[in-house]
């Protein structure tokens, strides 16, 4: 399973880094790129997952054993299902049929707005920064944007950029559709925050989890 260390090339990091350095050349808004690995990371599938292979792998191994009593049974329920639980941990994707849309959907929501005060996209000057924030576990995207840009432009635009940078991840071109969406936001905000003379980068112009 891919990981935000392994979702991009460096070529395609660097290519994202020069697109963001031509759309603030053109804006104050202050575009930032971020790649995190996962949003969350989903005990509670691990657990059900566990208890559900566990009970199988259970029954199954009474069955066998043409030993159906409590004494056999329980042992084997819990190695199976510690096992099993650890089979999830280690191996995440196991995790994705016991996780619902709306919580994945919610993970990614909330991962999102912490990271978006975390990396500081709320300290700029003018209150200008936008998070494009992709988390490849989930293969889901949020798009947030400060106050100074929320005042002025319907925040409902940002819907416009999530389905163009989805679109192009699920055609497997990533670094374009990230790119797109970057334009895209620069072109959403230029109008009500031109370039100034004494604009400065104020955040890095990519973030891989981790790094």
């Amino acid at each position: 399973m891919k990981t935000a260390q392994t979702f991009l090339t460096q070529e395609e990091q660097d290519a994202i880094v020069a697109c963001v350095q031509e759309a603030e050349s053109r804006t104050s808004g202050e575009i930032v790129p971020m790649i995190a690995s996962s949003s969350y990371e989903y005990p509670r599938a691990s657990m059900v997952g566990g208890m559900l292979f566990g009970l199988v792998t259970a029954i199954g191994g009474s069955m066998l054993l043409e030993r159906e009593d409590m004494w056999v049974f329980i042992p084997l329920f819990l190695g199976c299902y510690f096992l099993f639980s650890y089979l999830f941990e280690a191996i995440p994707v196991l995790k994705r049929p016991f996780i619902s849309k709306h919580e994945m959907r919610e993970e990614v929501e909330e991962a999102a707005f912490t990271a978006f005060y975390q990396h500081g996209l709320h300290h700029t000057r003018d209150l200008t920064g936008i998070l494009i924030y992709i988390s490849v576990y989930e293969r889901s995207v949020q798009v947030l944007a400060d106050k100074g840009i929320n005042d002025k432009v319907d925040p409902k635009v940002w819907e416009e950029v999530v389905a163009m940078v989805t679109a192009g991840i699920k055609a497997g071109k990533p670094a374009d559709a990230i790119c797109q969406g970057v334009t895209r936001c620069a072109e959403l905000v230029v109008e009500h925050f031109p370039i100034k003379h004494d604009d400065t980068d104020e955040l890095p112009n990519l973030i891989i989890n981790g790094e």
